[in-house]
């Protein structure tokens, strides 16, 4: 009898890679991986294990994820990026700890706790192409989802030609709608809201006859048109705005 074959399964496999590892790790080594191993407690083992995902393995600056939804995998790495972004918000730009994240929906081949295969291979190069606190998705990933994923759209990036893959790939990239849940450290970012009610300019004058007895006009208009405002409509009145001209007749 023959050898059963190696076990396959349709998965979403997450790849994702720390950008600039090697040079945070050479500026302070030790507070970097500090930071990163409280960034894996804290933030992205809870969110993978919140979304139903699977941690294969870690490689220092990089990690492979596999989830049984697409939606899962997707939600996940949107969570980590929002996250992640909210986090470096307080920390100067050449310390900041960033990842690329490539999703993949294909064919993969289990061995014990680790898989492989082209499914998987796409995804790392997805990941590749994705800018730092970006996602890039295939266009399987893409077709599954439609439009049932809230706060999240995607950018067609058209074929791409990536290295060791014989074929084009079909990338998107997601584009993260903000967070309809705002963070404290996102409200000194937030827009104020634009008021409604009308507002009037009352610009000053300027005597242009050369007539000393029209200077009053000059400097009275303005005053009566600013009493004159309601209380609910703003008005603005100084000289520092730009000057309209009135020439008085002789």
């Amino acid at each position: 009898m023959d050898a059963p074959g190696p076990e396959r399964r349709l998965a979403a496999v997450v790849a994702a890679d720390m950008v600039g590892y090697s040079r945070l790790m050479e500026i302070d080594e030790t507070g970097t991986l500090a930071r990163l191993k409280t960034h894996r407690i804290e933030l992205i083992d809870p969110a993978v294990a919140k979304n139903r995902g699977r941690i294969i393995k870690t490689t220092g600056d990089g990690m492979l994820l596999e989830f049984q939804s697409v939606a899962d995998a997707v939600l996940c790495a949107a969570e980590i990026q929002r996250r992640m972004a909210r986090r470096n918000a307080d920390v100067s730009p050449a310390r900041w700890i960033q990842f690329r994240i490539g999703v993949n929906l294909g064919d993969v081949i289990v061995d014990d706790n680790d898989i492989f295969g082209d499914g998987v291979n796409v995804a790392a190069r997805l990941e590749m192409l994705a800018d730092p606190g970006g996602i890039c998705v295939s266009a399987a990933v893409r077709d599954q989802l439609g439009d049932r994923l809230q706060d999240i759209a995607f950018e067609d990036l058209g074929d791409q030609s990536v290295k060791n893959i014989s074929r084009p790939i079909r990338v998107f990239r997601v584009r993260l709608e903000p967070n309809p849940t705002i963070g404290p450290e996102d409200a000194k970012n937030a827009v104020a809201p634009v008021s409604k009610k009308p507002s009037i300019a009352v610009l000053p004058l300027v005597n242009m006859s050369g007539d000393p007895e029209q200077e009053f006009f000059a400097d009275g208009l303005p005053k009566i048109s600013s009493r004159s405002c309601h209380a609910s409509t703003t008005c603005s009145s100084s000289r520092a705005t730009r000057p309209s001209y009135i020439r008085a007749r002789r």
